[in-house]
């Protein structure tokens, strides 16, 4: 069984607004971000936020310590549920893909352009708990080579949006996803 996770507990420092809630073709890409999820995955919580069209986890250990404790909240959820693997996407990451679950079989593997994007063993957490609570570098990269991760280039590469510029280019680009 695989949990999707959506992570959106970030700042949105360079959106300027809580880019969660931000209209891509009159859908927030918060739904969205659910919405694709539910389509490849057995369950799916959304990392970082109170309120979401899914059940919500905090941040673990703690908010504010980046991608990582939204990945940990959900390995750590996936191994107590029973779940063998997490599929983790950032709110802001459209245009998924009906294969990306495919394409990142079998794990550990993530997208090579967008890192947060990844297939994770729930056997992971004990690792990734041992990086953040070190002093080394706390990057979704430095957690994939400690568990062997594979790098998966995609043959279409999802949009991420970071501003609103690339909302509107989004927009542009109708995706129509």
């Amino acid at each position: 069984m695989i949990l999707g996770a959506v992570l959106a507990g970030g700042q949105s420092s360079r959106f300027g607004s809580d880019k969660a809630l931000a209209e891509l073709d009159g859908r927030t890409l918060i739904a969205r971000a659910v919405e694709a999820l539910e389509g490849l995955c057995d369950a799916v919580v959304v990392i970082g936020r109170e309120t979401a069209p899914a059940p919500t986890l905090p941040d673990w250990p703690r908010a504010g310590m980046g991608p990582l404790a939204g990945l940990a909240a959900a390995l750590h959820h996936a191994a107590d549920a029973g779940y063998a693997a997490v599929l983790s996407v950032a709110v802001d990451s459209i245009g998924l893909g009906d294969g990306l679950l495919h394409d990142l079989s079998p794990a550990p593997a993530f997208v090579a352009s967008q890192p947060v994007i990844g297939l994770w063993p729930a056997t992971a957490s004990a690792t990734l708990d041992a990086l953040l609570e070190s002093d080394g570098r706390h990057s979704v990269l430095a957690f994939a080579e400690a568990i062997g991760a594979r790098a998966v280039h995609l043959a279409e590469q999802p949009a991420n949006i970071n501003t609103p510029a690339d909302l509107k280019s989004a927009e542009e680009r109708n995706h129509g996803l």
